[in-house]
């Protein structure tokens, strides 16, 4: 007997679901905002970007195990309570440093909400028709949600404060939270399952060091020997993660599936198409903003056509893919990403808009597609009693993909601006240009433009240097894929 709730289950972890995807992009268009508010620094301003995802990435799977030995329902309730009192910490926070650790723990309330709503929808929907048409509009919500996050944000920022992009959680969560409650089912703990939370920390602490590292040591100033500590830290921690998965027989994460050549190739595409994705988008929204004079709202919306695109390309992709194969769809959208980025790189975003909108919707579809083509190599790839665990071996680089791109994206863009800089103010502009907004507030009017133009010249600078090493990077992927895949035969999934 099928539940005669279902539909309203579905509607209900959706609901649940959305904030969880949006809060991974929300913030890209409140950047100038939050360094103007809270003067943040461009490396708290990477941390307050990339916690998120990060912790996520370590979280996800110990996570999704905890649910299946306690109890979906259960898990979920909790992951709700703790990102509705992460909301409203993030959303009142005072300082860069109170905003990082408000949104380190919306991570951890989202990765308790995140694997249990799959969980919940497939123990709803027993009939596999219905299942796939629910599962199918989660996917359209999943893929949609990320995309629409700056343009939510450029919308709240328009009309409210900038906390208003975590408080608008709150009556979301307060809705969904008694809803959940009342009527999702309780499911069948497995209270047999073990739990290996220790694990998932090596995880997580060797990624937080090993980024530490590279933020430190790129930007400068901090004693050497506090990035190289903190590499070595990672380097170790991770290492000795890979090795317990490597000789465990039930790994959290099943390392072993990277000897499957087509499994690597989309499990690279996935954290390449995030990756530059999430840099990119933190990079547009400064320059929109701080550059060009966009208001948020305004900035958001010139990134309609990449939203658009990117929320559009799974569900096309799937039917390409039927049609020309993996290989070819996988290659030629490589191609195409490398070829906006270029494009993007070369155009003067105040003389030719629209030729830039048209490379972003190229972009975002090219992205979207790519992302789509990783997770059909990876399932097509995985044997079938093992694509539970290269499902979560692809999740999880899906959100490292998104945090390591924010982060190398934002550390390389740091890295050019200084060397591009021309400081009418000596050491005011900084690291980034959002460190010069912040110092110009505090000059006279004369001084306060001279620094911004400056700062402005070496932002564009560094935005062309870093985007033409993206397309670079496309171009040697397209490369890769295209040799790993030949030969390869697959049969189209539902990208999730």
């Amino acid at each position: 007997m099928y539940p005669s709730n279902r539909w309203l289950i579905l509607w209900t972890v959706i609901a649940a679901f959305t904030p969880v995807v949006v809060d991974m992009t929300i913030l890209h268009i409140a950047v100038p905002s939050l360094t103007l508010a809270l003067g943040a620094t461009s490396t708290q301003i990477l941390w307050i970007i990339d916690i998120y995802p990060l912790v996520m990435a370590g979280l996800l799977v110990p996570m999704g195990t905890l649910g299946d030995r306690i109890g979906h329902r259960r898990i979920l309730l909790m992951g709700l309570c703790v990102f509705t009192v992460a909301s409203v910490a993030a959303a009142f926070s005072v300082s860069a440093e109170m905003l990082i650790a408000s949104r380190a723990l919306l991570a951890v309330g989202g990765s308790m909400i995140m694997p249990a709503v799959l969980a919940v929808v497939r123990q709803a929907f027993e009939d596999e028709r219905e299942r796939a048409r629910a599962l199918g509009i989660w996917t359209i919500v999943g893929s949609a949600g990320g995309a629409i996050g700056p343009l939510a944000g450029g919308f709240l920022l328009e009309h409210f404060w900038w906390g208003s992009v975590f408080l608008i959680n709150v009556p979301i969560m307060a809705l969904v939270l008694p809803v959940s409650y009342y009527f999702l089912p309780s499911g069948k703990p497995n209270r047999a399952i073990e739990w290996r939370f220790g694990q998932a920390g090596f995880l997580l602490v060797g990624l937080v060091a090993t980024v530490f590292a590279v933020k430190t040591g790129v930007k400068g100033g901090a004693p050497a020997w506090q990035p190289l500590l903190a590499f070595g830290l990672g380097a170790i921690l991770l290492f000795w993660f890979g090795r317990i998965q490597m000789r465990s027989t039930t790994p959290m994460l099943d390392l072993s599936l990277f000897q499957n050549p087509a499994i690597v190739a989309g499990i690279l595409m996935a954290f390449v198409s995030t990756g530059t994705l999430a840099g990119f988008e933190l990079v547009l929204a400064q320059e929109l903003q701080f550059v060009i004079g966009h208001s948020p709202l305004e900035a958001g919306l010139f990134m309609l056509p990449l939203i658009t695109a990117t929320a559009i390309a799974g569900p096309v992709a799937g039917w390409i893919v039927s049609y020309i194969g993996l290989r070819t769809m996988a290659t030629a959208s490589l191609l195409v990403g490398a070829a906006a980025f270029a494009t993007i790189s070369m155009t003067d975003l105040r003389e030719h808009p629209d030729i830039v909108r048209i490379a972003l919707a190229a972009l975002g579809f090219s992205l979207g597609t790519t992302l789509l083509g990783g997770s059909v190599a990876v399932m097509g790839g995985a044997p079938p009693d093992r694509a539970g665990a290269a499902g979560a071996l692809e999740s999880t680089g899906f959100e490292l993909g998104g945090a390591l791109g924010i982060t190398f994206f934002g550390v390389l863009v740091s890295a050019v601006y200084r060397g591009a800089l021309q400081d009418p103010e000596g050491a005011l502009a900084g690291a980034s240009i959002g460190d010069a907004a912040v110092a110009a507030r505090t000059l006279p009017q004369e001084s306060a433009d001279a620094l911004m133009a400056a700062a402005s010249a070496a932002f564009v600078e560094s935005h062309k240097v870093v985007l033409m090493g993206a397309a670079g990077l496309l171009l040697i992927l397209a490369f890769v894929v295209f040799q790993i895949l030949r030969g390869q035969k697959f049969t189209p999934v539902s990208h999730t």
